[in-house]
């Protein structure tokens, strides 16, 4: 039970510091589809979403209703489609098409699964499946698509990685029209999870139930409000706060989860507690690094503010709820955050310092819009030092990169809505070409022989 002064304390986040759930996220087994036929694998994929997730806009609805609680996306993640299109991965456009107009039937904001497990080794209906990504994704308007390079038990798949450079560089060149919009529905990962709710990179793991409800719940402007209160406490004080914050977002988190899992027939998945910001003032992570004590996110300390949020996040949620999962962290996408696009403007946060940050945040290199002429190979290279640090951290990180075509440094991107809007921000200009070429396997650090 909740007592008065939990429900009042709820109500004031909820209206005055931008709580909200950011998505009720159903994952689904699309195993039992698995056939010989692509079309009929389709057809199955179709009816098979249609009717698990029939009801989820009107039970996230509901639950608005009763609760009050702004549930921002409804979203439908699926196992990875590599596999249900194993047997014909020239045809895999038809299951992108399938998932897309499921998507659209049960009117969903988002379906994540047109993913591939790649971080070991790459078969070559895998490689035609990737390859298939930039088309599916111009053609499709609700999909989104996630590969997993790496990790930190396998090491990196370099041959992947560096495809991915070119199916990334392709993928904008085809929705150039849109600024390159196709690669924010695009992520490469290293050590990806099978129960993240959030996209693009959300996908629906084997090792999953057959139908679960994961919920990303999300409250930057919380923390922010929190740590406004406290203006001289010490940095153990402000941690403490943090902590206890994170709890009182969680249990809001695992009450929607829980009746959501409860009205749609699934099993409770977990709650990803990440602080996932948007553009709009007083919903930034950015601004809560500031708080703590930056004049400018991206200054030095900003890594070490970082660390100490991430941590204190973590530690209340986990308090909170026994089925904390995803991600659960804070995220730092520049064009989804007001104070990252702004200090990314006025030159005080760079490509360079964002890495460094993404070594104890809650993913990686997240919506960077970088100048059109950037090459394959140095996008690749970007990706493979983020699943670097994942590797050698045993932690997830990811890239979703934009080559903007036709813009360079001191132009922007405006994808608008929770996309927002991404300054192009520079990259080095020395060729890392060679050591991409390479190809093979980065092997997995001595650390990860733990058996």
């Amino acid at each position: 039970m909740f007592s008065t002064d939990e429900v009042l304390q709820t109500v004031n986040m909820i209206e005055k510091e931008h709580l909200d759930i950011r998505t009720v996220t159903m994952g689904l087994s699309l195993i039992p589809c698995i056939s010989g036929d692509a079309e009929k694998t389709a057809v199955c994929v179709y009816d098979h979403i249609c009717r698990n997730a029939e009801k989820i806009a009107a039970v996230t609805s509901d639950l608005f209703l009763e609760y009050g609680i702004p549930i921002v996306n409804k979203r439908i993640s699926v196992t990875p489609a590599s596999l249900i299109c194993a047997p014909f991965p020239e045809k895999a456009h038809l299951i992108g098409k399938a998932l897309d107009d499921a998507a659209n039937t049960v009117g969903v904001d988002f379906i994540g699964g047109y993913s591939a497990l790649v971080h070991k080794g790459m078969a070559d209906y895998e490689e035609i499946f990737i390859r298939s990504i930039p088309e599916v994704l111009a053609s499709t308007k609700r999909l989104c698509s996630s590969v997993n390079v790496g990790s930190s038990k396998s090491g990196i798949n370099m041959d992947a990685v560096k495809l991915m450079g070119e199916v990334i560089k392709q993928t904008a060149q085809i929705t150039a029209g849109e600024g390159g919009f196709g690669c924010a529905k695009l992520v490469v990962f290293c050590n990806a999870v099978e129960d993240n709710p959030f996209m693009a990179g959300a996908f629906h793991g084997v090792g999953e139930c057959e139908k679960v409800i994961n919920v990303g719940v999300s409250g930057p402007g919380v923390v922010q409000h929190a740590i406004e209160a406290i203006p001289s406490a010490d940095l153990c004080e402000l941690a403490e706060m943090i902590k206890r914050t994170a709890f009182k977002i969680t249990r809001a988190g695992q009450l929607i989860a829980r009746e959501a899992a409860k009205k749609l027939g699934a099993e409770f998945g977990i709650v990803d507690l990440s602080l996932a910001p948007t553009p709009a003032r007083g919903d930034s992570v950015a601004a809560i690094l500031e708080e703590m004590g930056l004049e400018r996110v991206g200054t030095h300390g900003t890594t070490a503010c970082l660390a100490m949020l991430n941590d204190a996040v973590k530690k209340g949620g986990v308090m909170a709820s026994s089925r904390v999962g995803g991600l659960s962290g804070a995220f730092i996408p520049v064009s989804e955050d007001a104070g990252m696009i702004e200090a990314a403007e006025k030159g005080g946060l760079n490509i360079d310092k964002l890495e460094a940050m993404t070594a104890v945040c809650s993913v990686g290199l997240d919506m960077i819009a970088v100048p059109g002429d950037t090459s394959a190979s140095t996008v690749s290279a970007i990706i493979a030092d983020e699943a670097a640090i994942g590797m050698i951290n045993n932690k997830t990180t990811a890239v979703r990169i934009i080559p903007v075509p036709g813009k360079n440094v001191g132009e922007e991107v405006n994808f608008g809505g929770l996309l927002g809007r991404a300054p192009i921000m520079p990259v080095h200009n020395e060729s890392a070409e060679k050591f991409i070429s390479r190809g093979g396997l980065i092997p997995a650090p001595i650390h990860s022989n733990k058996n």
